[in-house]
């Protein structure tokens, strides 16, 4: 590692859609990480002001947002990831790899994906891609 580097953990943060590209492949060959099935959350799918609307908008956000299985579910999620990095980070493993998925890789999975990528970018170097969105982030 170059000295101007830091030595904090890369977590890679994924969204995908089941249906849609599938869970991606684990590019660092670790070989561990985790996949996160967000299918079991309510669906803005289903609500039709909501199903044009991406986990990136306020619409969708505010949506999930509201329900106390939702914050549950990224809580324990949140908790599980921060117990492993710790470890890989002690371990001085170099990166770590979450996925969210859900149907169509556009709702649930990227507010979920974006909220755990909040939660820990004061404290790892985080990358953030939607599959099934255009884009990658840097956080």
């Amino acid at each position: 590692m170059a000295e101007n580097m830091t030595s904090k953990l890369q977590i890679t943060i994924y969204s995908f859609g089941f249906h849609k590209s599938g869970p991606p492949p684990d590019i660092n060959g670790n070989g561990g990480g985790f996949v996160f099935d967000c299918r079991a959350l309510p669906n803005p799918h289903y609500v039709p002001e909501l199903k044009n609307f991406t986990g990136q908008d306020r619409q969708i956000t505010d949506y999930l947002a509201q329900y106390p299985v939702v914050q549950q579910f990224i809580v324990l999620a949140a908790s599980l990831v921060q117990l492993t990095a710790e470890n890989f980070n002690a371990r001085e493993f170099t990166h770590l790899y979450v996925a969210f998925g859900c149907t169509g890789g556009k709702h649930r999975s990227v507010y979920c994906a974006e909220t755990l990528a909040a939660m820990l970018k004061d404290q790892y170097q985080i990358t953030l891609e939607h599959r099934d969105l255009p884009g990658k982030q840097e956080i």
